[in-house]
């Protein structure tokens, strides 16, 4: 019996979805692997317990939950939403600009020396793109953080 082409949209997106799943898990367990020298296995039960637990909010979040209303009569998965999208990403992109320009960091001339390795266009190494980098930059991204609390 042949499946109808729907179907198969729907089994090909399976596929498409659970490689995506392999790819970002690896990096999850390689990065356990070497930062807290864990063995694979441990790291992969790990993961996977922290994973499944992390997902119950997308899981129930429309029907066990549906009711549930937290910030700002928000319900959970648009919670979820706004924690992500007005908190996580700002802040973490800051966090990740001061530490790659600043000298408590990564320091500048060596993020420099790291984007310009390799073949293709070149980042300016000049005194108004470090400055650019390590004042305007992170008081932009304070600026749309505020504007997401807003």
């Amino acid at each position: 019996m042949a499946l109808p082409p729907r179907n198969l949209h729907f089994l090909f997106m399976t596929f498409a979805s659970f490689s995506t799943v392999i790819a970002v898990f690896e990096n999850l367990i390689s990065n356990c692997i070497d930062n807290f020298h864990w063995t694979r296995k441990r790291a992969v039960v790990i993961n996977v317990a922290f994973v499944l637990i992390a997902s119950l909010p997308c899981v129930f979040g429309y029907n066990i939950w549906s009711s549930l209303r937290l910030i700002d009569g928000r319900d959970v998965l648009d919670t979820e939403d706004f924690l992500v999208s007005n908190l996580l990403l700002p802040v973490g992109s800051l966090v990740y600009l001061l530490f790659c320009v600043n000298k408590w960091g990564w320091g500048y001339d060596k993020y420099i020396a790291e984007v310009n390795t390799g073949e293709g266009m070149r980042l300016p190494d000049n005194k108004l793109l470090k400055r650019y980098l390590q004042f305007v930059l992170p008081l932009l991204i304070i600026f749309i953080l505020i504007q997401g609390l807003i």
